[in-house]
C-alpha cells in the first residue's frame, strides 16, 4: 500500500480506498500504480485512456482542440501533443508501443450555437489512433451530455457518467474553449497592427 506521504496530486477515496488523480484541460498522468484511478470531467474536449496490459502501465489525458497554430506547437491542450505527451510518459514507464490499446470518451455538444468542436475533436483521436495503429477498444463520445471518467491505468478499467445536470460548470469552460479555436492572428506588415 502506497504511504500517504507518496500520494499523487490526488487524495484517497473512501468510497473504493484508492487514490483518485484529477486531471483538468491540457493534463496527462501515467502510472503503473494499481491503486491509482485517473479522473476528469469532459464536455468537447477528449479524454484518451492507453495502456499497456502486459507491462502494466497506462494513463489519462484531456485536451481542448484538435491542432493549434504553429506557435502552439508545445501546448498540451492540443490533440497531437497530448497524444504524443501521454504515449512517451508510457514508454518511459515500459510500455510498449506495439501493445497499447486506447478507451476514448468525450467529444460532446454541451452548448447550443457553438461550433462543434466536440465532432472535431473526436474524427482528430480516431484519425489519430488509426494512423498510430492503436485499437480503441472502448469508445463514449458525442452527444449532448457532459461526462466524468474516471481510468484505472494498471487495469484498464474504465468508468463513465453522462452528466446532465453539470452544464453550468461546463458552460464556461466550451466558451472559453470556443473563443481558443475562432482567434484570429493579427496581421502584420509595414509596422501597422490590423485587429
Amino acid at each position: 500500500m502506497r504511504a500517504e506521504l507518496d500520494a499523487p496530486r490526488g487524495h484517497r477515496n473512501p468510497a473504493d480506498g484508492l487514490w483518485h488523480v484529477p486531471i483538468t484541460q491540457g493534463g496527462s498522468h501515467v502510472s503503473n500504480d494499481p491503486e491509482e484511478v485517473v479522473t476528469t470531467v469532459l464536455g468537447s474536449c477528449i479524454a484518451a485512456c492507453l495502456r499497456d496490459p502486459v507491462a502494466g502501465v497506462g494513463g489519462m489525458n484531456h485536451f481542448l482542440l484538435p491542432e493549434g497554430g504553429s506557435s502552439d506547437r508545445l501546448e498540451m491542450r492540443y490533440g497531437a501533443n497530448a497524444m504524443e505527451l501521454l504515449i512517451n510518459d508510457i514508454l518511459r514507464r515500459g510500455g510498449s508501443r506495439n501493445h497499447l490499446e486506447a478507451k476514448v470518451f468525450g467529444g460532446a455538444s454541451v452548448v447550443a450555437g457553438l461550433s462543434d468542436v466536440g465532432a472535431r475533436n473526436v474524427a482528430f483521436i480516431r484519425k489519430y489512433l488509426a494512423d498510430e495503429g492503436i485499437p480503441v477498444v472502448r469508445s463514449d463520445v458525442g452527444g449532448d451530455h457532459a461526462r466524468r471518467v474516471q481510468f484505472e491505468p494498471v487495469s484498464g478499467r474504465a468508468r463513465v457518467m453522462k452528466i446532465a445536470d453539470f452544464q453550468d460548470v461546463v458552460f464556461e469552460s466550451e466558451v472559453a474553449t470556443e473563443r481558443e479555436d475562432t482567434r484570429v492572428e493579427p496581421k502584420r506588415g509595414n509596422d501597422v497592427e490590423l485587429f
